[in-house]
């Protein structure tokens, strides 16, 4: 049983997952589809939040 420290919420999981794929290059368009996205603009936000670094949050991924 995994023990999380913080609360996360399933908005949580989706953008961690959503900038894991982007990081591991994903194209956008098939980030859209996995994500169930009608309009690619919705999904280009997580490019806006992995431009950024997600906050100064390192992946666990990139280790």
């Amino acid at each position: 049983m995994a023990v999380l420290a913080k609360r996360a919420a399933c908005g949580t999981l989706r953008h961690s997952f959503a900038i894991h794929l982007l990081e591991a290059s994903m194209d956008i368009r098939t980030l859209q589809t996995l994500l169930g996205r009608q309009d690619v603009r919705t999904t280009m936000i997580y490019t806006q939040m992995n431009d950024r670094g997600l906050w100064g949050v390192i992946s666990a991924l990139a280790r």
